[in-house]
């Protein structure tokens, strides 16, 4: 019916402009939200590249990292590991065969600040992985 009314000569040339400038402004609309959504794709697949490179960067930390006998982790846990086999192995088992005669087998017990230290760095060894795990459980 809207075909038929824009073909008449004196209707068509009042509708045609109206309808043409109704078209042509829906189409720029169109145009417009696609690229929205376009600037929108490119933002999130931008985001995602930087997510990627920072996952490979934290890795490639991790593997220069792993296998050294000198990672911060290990060295507070050498010290923490000399203490306790010093405390066991020294004291109790070969001290107890000796009899305890001498002050070579009795260790002083941590004090101050160092019993902190050393329970701080105990939990973080045993702990830090399980606590990994919840904070990813969570994060999800």
């Amino acid at each position: 019916m809207l075909a038929s009314l824009l073909t008449t000569p004196i209707i068509g040339a009042l509708l045609k402009p109206i309808v043409g400038g109704l078209l042509d402004g829906y189409k720029a609309k169109l145009e417009a939200g696609t690229s929205r959504e376009a600037i929108a794709a490119e933002l999130g697949q931008r985001e995602l590249a930087v997510q990627t490179k920072e996952i490979e960067a934290q890795a490639q930390l991790k593997v220069a990292q792993i296998g050294h006998a000198w990672e911060p982790e290990k060295l507070f846990a050498y010290i923490i590991v000399i203490y306790f086999a010093k405390l066991v192995i020294w004291d109790k088992v070969i001290g107890s065969f000796a009899g305890y005669t001498a002050n070579i087998f009795r260790t002083d017990p941590l004090t101050g600040e160092a019993v902190g230290w050393a329970a701080m760095v105990m939990a973080f060894y045993f702990g830090k992985r399980g606590i990994e795990n919840v904070a990813r459980i969570l994060k999800r």
